[in-house]
């Protein structure tokens, strides 16, 4: 069947109308909308999993009669499973074939979902949650690695906007979804939902995607055991560092840092070595690349603490009850998920470097809104930032991903992919745990239940000001690359 013409307006053919069309692939027609819907799917269900579980925590305290600490790793398990082990599923993908691990992944989440909804026991929960999180790391890695094979180039950044909208329904979804199945069903269903919603990802993973070339074995690149294990440690210490203690940075942590350092100069002297590396080193010479990659850190630090912030601040200083807190935090979710698609379209309109540029100028305003507003407009200030800071956001997210993902060789997109998402999940952590140290010593408290408003809106105006600084430094980044290009291209 012969492609169709494509036109030169980004205007004249929509999403909806290309999905309507076949895409050619490597092993014959492959119906765009299915394949799309599939990695959606994807995406959504390991999201999904981030969030459900945090508004069971109380309820699974009581039944296990456990406390706060110990029920907390419920969540930090799958975390750490994903943040630990993403950039490894990734080239596992690259290496084995995406299809296949994309299936295994998604049979292993939906797996240990069952097993989660049965467990008699919080360890056995934990390890089961475990379990889940190494298969929503491979499940994320590996959806966005697929774009390139399943999406025309030039609807890229319309294909990675849909997939932040998928995220963000997912991430949305999760605690009202929870709440309500506890309430009517009772806990295991939070983790029993997951396994229709598998079986029909896997179902649709199997009909809609690429089947995976067979390579010569003489052909074929060897997994990188010793840098698995060497980055596994960076991330796994790293992390754990990040999230114990509760925002008090003791011994401990500091000894889980020097760790994570060690583990760290060790792995780049093991890949600089190594015949088929897990990471090659030479990309980060790429400067869309690395950049990218620093940027996404950034941007998610700023994003999670909206979600650390935002509640403490809006219940202790503005005085909210907890239905109203719920419903103002549930506008940026919202926000992002319309937000998501269109974003991408601009991006495929306008080309990835200059939306990066004004998805963070969006942002920057929006974190300056954050300081300042909330103290002088209330609940209107507050709002009025994070619709200015949300939409920055997926535009970023767009046009980064797409500009990183673009000219990715096949056999990198997996690790590529999965070291976008390791560099957010990296953020989401540093935020959660940085951000809210930044709060806590800016409002002079340890217990924010006590604090007197005055004291969190200061906290407010000093985190939100250190968040603004972190996207001007992004900023930065993006425009300097954005002027590399340009002078590449006329030297071209």
């Amino acid at each position: 069947m012969a492609a169709k013409k494509r036109l030169n307006s980004c205007t004249s053919i929509s999403l909806q109308d290309e999905m309507r069309q076949p895409l050619k692939v490597h092993n014959g027609y492959l119906r765009f909308p299915w394949a799309l819907a599939s990695l959606s799917l994807s995406m959504l269900l390991s999201s999904l999993g981030t969030s459900i579980a945090n508004v069971a925590l109380p309820t699974l305290a009581q039944v296990f009669s456990a406390s706060f600490q110990e029920v907390q790793w419920i969540v930090l398990a799958y975390l750490l499973a994903i943040t630990t082990l993403i950039v490894s599923a990734g080239r596992l993908g690259d290496v084995t074939g995406h299809r296949r691990l994309l299936l295994a992944g998604i049979f292993l989440f939906t797996l240990s979902s069952a097993l989660c909804g049965v467990a008699p026991s919080l360890r056995l929960l934990i390890t089961a949650r475990t379990a889940q999180g190494i298969g929503a790391a491979v499940m994320m890695a590996l959806t966005m690695a697929f774009v390139g094979e399943t999406v025309p180039r030039e609807k890229t950044g319309s294909a990675m906007g849909l997939l932040g909208t998928m995220s963000a329904i997912g991430t949305a979804l999760g605690p009202p979804l929870g709440g309500f199945l506890i309430a009517g069903l009772g806990w295991r269903a939070i983790f029993f939902v997951n396994v229709p919603l598998g079986l029909l990802t896997i179902l649709l993973v199997y009909r809609s995607l690429p089947v995976d070339h067979r390579r010569p074995k003489s052909g074929r690149a060897r997994f990188d055991n010793l840098g698995t294990l060497l980055l596994a440690s960076t991330l796994g210490t790293y992390a754990l560092a990040m999230t114990m203690g509760r925002g008090h940075f003791g011994m401990l942590n500091a000894a889980l840092l020097m760790v994570a350092l060690i583990c760290a100069v060790l792995f780049v002297f093991a890949e600089a070595r190594v015949a088929s590396p897990l990471i090659r080193l030479a990309a980060f010479r790429n400067a869309v690349f690395s950049a990218g990659l620093t940027m996404n850190a950034f941007v998610s630090t700023v994003m999670m603490a909206t979600l650390v912030v935002g509640p403490f601040y809006l219940s202790r200083a503005l005085g909210l009850n907890a239905a109203l807190v719920g419903l103002v935090m549930s506008i940026g979710p919202i926000i992002s998920t319309l937000s998501a698609v269109p974003a991408g379209r601009i991006v495929d309109c306008f080309g990835a470097p200059i939306i990066t540029i004004i998805g963070l100028i969006l942002m920057a305003a929006g974190s300056i809104a954050l300081s300042v507003n909330p103290a002088m407009f209330g609940i209107a200030g507050y709002t009025a930032a994070i619709t200015i800071l949300t939409p920055g956001y997926q535009l970023f997210q767009a046009s980064n991903n797409t500009a990183v993902m673009m000219d990715v060789h096949p056999d990198q997109r997996g690790v590529i992919s999965g070291m976008l998402n390791l560099s957010r999940n990296l953020g989401l952590v540093t935020g959660a745990s940085v951000m809210g140290t930044v709060f806590a010593h800016a409002s002079a408290t340890i217990d924010f239940t006590t604090a007197s408003p005055e004291a969190l809106t200061t906290g407010m105006h000093i985190t939100f000001a250190v968040a603004a600084a972190l996207i001007v430094v992004a900023l930065v980044i993006a425009v300097g690359v954005y002027r590399s290009t340009l002078r590449n291209r006329a030297l071209a």
